[in-house]
């Protein structure tokens, strides 16, 4: 089984996302409306836009696609990713670090060796 990995120390590009919302925020005034239970609403909404444009199609792959649609969902996960972080930013949590440390419990719930290939929920495997 593969141990678990920290996460590599560059992460300059994430911390540049948080600067990013933070600085959007700050020049709007709008920290105050940003509380958890409003960021989280809103990660939901953005995340039920982005199914949007895959409404109707067969499977969503990118041959499906024309470039509004496309368009429209690199926008609608940029709203996802925008709130997410800054959900991350206003608790405090390691969105960086969150994201290694939840992949080494889905590696310990979804082994390769058992899952390789199967969908199921890691309940429905036997011992």
């Amino acid at each position: 089984m593969n141990e678990p990995q920290d996460p590599p120390p560059s992460r300059g590009e994430f911390d540049e996302l948080r600067a990013l919302t933070r600085e959007f925020v700050r020049e709007r005034d709008w920290a105050r409306f940003h509380t958890p239970k409003n960021l989280a609403t809103a990660i939901s909404v953005e995340a039920s836009e982005l199914l949007e444009p895959f409404q109707w199609l067969a499977s969503g792959e990118r041959d499906e696609l024309d470039d509004a649609k496309l368009t429209a969902i690199r926008h609608e996960m940029a709203d996802v990713l925008a709130y997410l972080v800054m959900l991350a930013d206003r608790l405090d949590v390691d969105l960086y670090r969150a994201v290694f440390e939840k992949m080494a419990l889905n590696r310990a719930k979804y082994p390769a060796h058992k899952v390789r290939g199967d969908a199921r929920k890691y309940s429905e495997y036997e011992d």
